[in-house]
């Protein structure tokens, strides 16, 4: 263990990391090393919990090799989905704060100091690609930009509207918040997104987006047809249970 790591032991802590992992052996132990480097250059109680969704490369074990450093590993028996992977690991967490982060960190772990500020005007901030601030450093292929400008679209079908960008994976929510939400939560998927704004605001959270750094990751888990089809059936179906739940006495 480094000295002078402050990670938490106790049942509270001021950050709380979830990093969702399927099959991230290789990109998974460099990631930890700067999430932890960067978290004990801050001086803050915190722990990372990764949530490996029923990987089969060692992910879990990888991740089991920071244990001194505050890293606690959740397993899937199977894969899940990104959305059960985060609910998962939220519900488990024990922040003031939660950060949200994809394994490949497309979003540099810095970023964070860009976010907390603004938890004292909402209890959700999103990372977000499309907001003043935003820095691409590495443009996704043409198709998938194309694909997640029409999921923009549809996703105004549910709702969620005055926003620009809901599907960066790096976000901060307010702890208790966070599994408050995280405990409804029922979509698995890549659109878990969508439905974690639509509930935060059902339950009277405020919502804010905040410019970041990114890097497209070539190996992203997204398949460009398969994933971008399971999403549009989950915002379907999310919208037909948010109508019948309007439609209920």
């Amino acid at each position: 263990m480094y000295a002078g790591c402050r990670y938490n032991r106790g049942e509270m802590t001021e950050l709380s990391v979830v990093i969702p992992a399927y099959d991230e052996a290789a990109r998974l132990g460099p990631s930890l090393r700067r999430v932890v480097d960067y978290l004990r250059s801050r001086g803050v109680d915190y722990e990372v919990l990764v949530v490996d969704d029923g990987s089969g490369d060692g992910t879990a074990e990888v991740a089991r090799g920071f244990a001194a450093d505050g890293v606690r590993v959740l397993v899937h028996a199977e894969n899940r989905g990104k959305g059960a992977a985060l609910k998962t690991g939220v519900l488990a967490s024990r922040g003031e704060r939660v950060l949200l982060t994809d394994a490949d960190l497309s979003t540099p772990i810095a970023e964070l100091a860009k976010l907390e500020p603004r938890l004292a005007e909402a209890e959700l901030v999103l990372g977000s690609r499309a907001v003043a601030g935003a820095e691409i450093r590495e443009r996704q292929p043409i198709y998938r930009e194309t694909m997640g400008k029409l999921f923009n679209l549809l996703i105004r079908l549910v709702g969620v509207r005055g926003l620009r960008d809901t599907q960066c994976g790096f976000k901060l929510l307010d702890g208790g918040a966070a599994r408050a939400i995280f405990a409804q939560m029922t979509v698995d998927g890549f659109a878990y997104d969508v439905e974690m704004v639509c509930l935060a605001r059902r339950l009277g959270y405020r919502v804010v987006e905040v410019g970041v750094v990114w890097s497209n990751s070539a190996a992203s888990k997204v398949d460009p047809i398969r994933s971008s089809l399971a999403m549009i059936r989950d915002v379907l179906l999310l919208r037909l249970r948010m109508a019948r739940r309007r439609g209920s006495p």
